[in-house]
C-alpha cells in the first residue's frame, strides 16, 4: 500500500491545474508543465488538490500510484519553485564558462568540449570550478546535470572530474613500492 500515493497534491497560490483524461496540465510564474501518467492510476481535482487512486488492485497499479503522485508533486514544485543542480569540477586546469547558448569545458582533454543548452535549462558559472543547472523540469535538470557529468566523471585516485555537489567520492589508495 503507497503512503505517498494516498496524500493529494494541494494545488500552491498562483497555480492552475487541470486534468484531462491522464495528462495533468499545470500553469504558474515560472511556466507551464504537464505529464502523461499512467493508465492503472486514476486522477481527480478534489477541493483544490490533484488527487490520485489505483483502479485496479494489482502490484503494477499499487507501484505506479505512488510514482505518479510524485510526478504530479514535482510539476507544482517546478512552475512555483524550479529545480537546482550543482555540479563542482576538481582537477588542475579543469573550469567551465558559459558562452552564448554553449556551456564551454576544459575537462584535461587534447581540445574544449561544447556542450550546447537545451531549451528550458539555464546553466551558470559563478566561479570557473562551478556550474549552477536550473529549471522548471526535474527530470530534465538531472538529466542535463548527469550529461555534462558524463563528460569526465570523478576517478577514485586523486577524485579529479566533474562531480556533484556534495557527492561522496569512494577514494583508492595508489599502487605501493
Amino acid at each position: 500500500m503507497s503512503r505517498i500515493g494516498k496524500k493529494p497534491v494541494p494545488i500552491p497560490a498562483g497555480v492552475t491545474a487541470n486534468v484531462e483524461g491522464q495528462t495533468v496540465k499545470v500553469k504558474g510564474p515560472k511556466g507551464a508543465l504537464q505529464v502523461a501518467l499512467h493508465g492503472d492510476v486514476e486522477v481527480k481535482m478534489d477541493k483544490g488538490a490533484v488527487k490520485i487512486d489505483p483502479r485496479f488492485e494489482t502490484k503494477r497499479a499499487r507501484s505506479q500510484w505512488g510514482t505518479a503522485r510524485t510526478l504530479v508533486s514535482n510539476l507544482m514544485s517546478g512552475v512555483t519553485k524550479g529545480f537546482e543542480e550543482k555540479l563542482e569540477i576538481v582537477g588542475v586546469g579543469f573550469r567551465a564558462a558559459v558562452q552564448g547558448k554553449n556551456l564551454q569545458l576544459q575537462l584535461g582533454y587534447s581540445h574544449d568540449v561544447v556542450f550546447a543548452i537545451p531549451e528550458g535549462i539555464a546553466i551558470a558559472t559563478p566561479k570557473p570550478t562551478e556550474i549552477v543547472v536550473t529549471g522548471i523540469d526535474k527530470q530534465k535538470v538531472g538529466q542535463v546535470a548527469a550529461e555534462i557529468r558524463d563528460f569526465r566523471p570523478p576517478e577514485p585516485y586523486k577524485g579529479k572530474g566533474v562531480k556533484y555537489a556534495g557527492e561522496f567520492i569512494f577514494r583508492k589508495e595508489g599502487k605501493k613500492k
